[in-house]
């Protein structure tokens, strides 16, 4: 008797693997540091020049400028501060200003107007303006600029800060009417550089002396 051939195999199936659906709620892929740039994706919004650190040269001149100014005048403006001090009606005032951008600020002033005698030495002194170096460190004004004003109508004014000098000041000051000084302040904003800041600067002394004396 021969042998009966084994019974043939069923056909092999073969499933395709099932992948897992999408999850809607999960957290997207991390992105690969490795992978190359993407040509199409759109550009990252680069910070703007309020978020960046003013470093311009001009802010550079105002930082060292009154760092200079505060340790060359500091005893004479404790003296002075004494002196207020001792008519007992407060030694600094704050008046409101605008800065650049339109930003709402308080500049620091020393009280002269009410404080009699003692006032108008130190006024005449000219040590009232110099508590302003703290609003230069601060980045609210500049050591030259506009008039800080409290409010204006000329919006041109805004792009820069305002000053402890200027234009107005080394052009004899308050002799000049007010339409020549609203001038004044349109053409420095409109045309000033550094050398310009420095000429000014180096004016200011004896047009302060003048003023005093005239």
């Amino acid at each position: 008797m021969r042998p009966q051939p084994p019974p043939p195999r069923p056909p092999r199936t073969f499933r395709l693997p099932t992948l897992p659906k999408p999850n809607p709620t999960a957290p997207p892929n991390p992105p690969n540091p490795t992978a190359p740039p993407n040509p199409t994706a759109p550009p990252r919004p680069r910070p703007t020049a309020l978020t960046r650190p003013d470093l311009s040269a001009k802010r550079v001149l105002d930082l060292v400028g009154a760092l200079i100014l505060l340790g060359v005048f500091a005893l004479p403006l404790l003296a002075a501060a004494g002196l207020l001090y001792a008519g007992r009606r407060g030694v600094l005032v704050r008046e409101p200003a605008l800065g650049r951008g339109g930003r709402e600020f308080r500049t620091w002033r020393l009280r002269t107007r009410d404080t009699g005698r003692p006032g108008v030495a130190v006024e005449r002194c000219g040590l009232d303006a110099l508590p302003q170096l703290l609003n230069v460190l601060r980045g609210e004004m500049s050591l030259v600029g506009p008039r800080p004003e409290a409010g204006t109508d000329r919006p041109e004014r805004l792009f820069v800060r305002p000053g402890m000098t200027g234009l107005w000041q080394v052009g004899a000051r308050s002799d000049l009417p007010w339409e020549e000084k609203a001038l004044l302040d349109r053409h420095y904003v409109e045309s000033h550089w550094l050398g310009m800041d420095l000429a000014i600067l180096a004016q200011t002394p004896r047009a302060a002396c003048l003023q005093r004396h005239a």
